[in-house]
């Protein structure tokens, strides 16, 4: 995600490498250079100008501390500009209404039926709401279908009308069974095209006139670039949609949409996909956006992932269990499962900073994992609780069973006992106090 953009920033910012203070000569190269990376992205040529110019300006304007290095300052300044170009701060989808009702538009293979599953399922599960899903794309051979199976898979139910080809009346009907059956949340999947046409424009201007959504969101595939924002606006003159919302910003997407769409049509991002599973669904922050472009990872976001798995009674039973060296396989399984839920491992490493561009060229595959847990699964439960049995018969029966080697066995149970021991080193007061004074800080 944006990895040519931040590498191309970072090459921009090298230019002040050394430099005492900034001059109006030595900001131009920077700028040009930083307009270009811009451009590169796919960032449409006016906005990038203008993007540079505010940059400019403000730096020109700023009186250089002695603490602060040009290059340091650059960044701050490209950074701030950055995020008030994506939206300067979060913004909220309306969900107030009974029923609440969300009408979703876009183009064809743009994300639009699965993006419609992961927001219902995150107002379910985030926001306590009872949503209601709505197939009316019935053009698109098995939409209907797919929308269906996402909602059994996310235990929400899906109003269709199967042999229906008016999108208008099954919308209309839908809002009317949420009310009867008491969903709160009314979510419209509607049909796309591979590209827009009147008749589309058409159908979707009334389904809004026939439901009057509280919140439209347009869903922009990101990996599209300038041709997204283009039908942005095109979308935007007919709709006049509340929020954008970009998928497949898990991929190598150039960044274009992200950085020009908010000024072209002014409405907000406020949500990004970031992968294939029902929980990859985000909102958009264009502070931590503009922290992850420039390298300097998103503490916040992967702090809020950790505490959503976070329990506080099983931490402290956790915690108990690590004081007296009782930290089992069980345990390790446990903490494993919570990590994969978080997301993608991959991505939440990208969060911590100067991880991301370290691990760029690393490929993280998801089943990162899956030796592990295929080790610990051949492992009996007396094992799994007992770390301290496991004799050289034990291991090869255990390789045998997960499919893997003995040096693999060996390999997982020796760092299990060293985290083991790190683990209780760490819980207790006084040994922590000892290793941080051991620690070579500043030497």
């Amino acid at each position: 995600m944006f990895d040519n953009l931040s590498d191309r920033l970072e090459r921009s910012f090298k230019l002040l490498k050394g430099q005492g203070r900034i001059t109006e000569i030595n900001i131009a190269e920077t700028l040009k250079d930083v307009r270009r990376a811009l451009l590169d992205a796919d960032v449409n040529y006016k906005i990038a100008k203008t993007f540079t110019e505010n940059v400019k300006q403000k730096a020109l304007g700023q009186n250089v501390l002695n603490a602060i290095q040009p290059g340091q300052l650059m960044i701050k300044l490209v950074r701030d500009e950055l995020a008030e170009l994506m939206g300067g701060e979060k913004s909220d989808i309306n969900i107030k209404g009974s029923p609440a009702i969300i009408l979703i538009a876009g183009l064809q293979g743009s994300g639009k039926t699965t993006f419609a599953g992961k927001l219902a399922n995150f107002l379910k599960t985030k926001k306590g709401k009872k949503p209601l899903l709505v197939a009316g794309d019935i053009y698109r051979p098995a939409a209907i279908e797919q929308l269906k199976v996402i909602g059994e898979q996310i235990d929400i139910p899906v109003y269709a009308e199967d042999g229906n080809k008016n999108p208008v009346k099954i919308a209309k009907a839908a809002v009317k069974e949420a009310k009867h059956k008491g969903n709160d949340l009314v979510i419209v999947d509607t049909a796309g095209r591979l590209a827009i046409d009147e008749q589309m424009m058409t159908e979707i201007t009334e389904i809004k006139k026939a439901i009057n959504p509280h919140e439209i969101l347009f869903v922009v595939d990101s990996m599209t670039g300038q041709d997204a924002v283009n039908t942005a606006k095109e979308f935007n003159d007919r709709l006049d949609f509340n929020g954008v919302v970009l998928t497949k910003l898990d991929g190598d997407t150039r960044g274009g949409a992200a950085l020009s769409i908010k000024t072209i049509v002014n409405k907000p991002i406020k949500f990004v996909g970031t992968g294939e599973k029902m929980d990859a669904l985000d909102i958009f922050y264009p502070e931590r956006m503009a922290d992850r472009i420039l390298g300097m990872g998103d503490i916040v976001t992967l702090v809020e992932k950790a505490q959503e798995q976070f329990d506080v009674e099983e931490a402290r039973k956790l915690q108990k269990k690590i004081a007296k060296n009782l930290f089992n396989f069980n345990d390790f399984i446990s903490q494993i499962q919570q990590i994969k839920k978080m997301g993608n491992i991959k991505d939440l490493a990208g969060m911590i900073p100067g991880v991301g561009k370290a691990m760029k060229d690393i490929d993280i595959d998801d089943d990162a994992f899956k030796g592990i847990e295929a080790i610990v699964s051949s492992m009996t439960s007396v094992e799994r609780e007992n770390p301290s049995i496991m004799n050289g018969s034990r291991r090869k029966r255990i390789a045998n069973g997960s499919g893997t080697s003995i040096q693999d066995v060996n390999r997982l149970i020796k760092q299990f006992d060293e985290t083991r021991k790190m683990m209780k080193m760490v819980s207790g007061g006084k040994n922590l106090s000892r290793m941080m004074r051991n620690m070579p800080m500043g030497r």
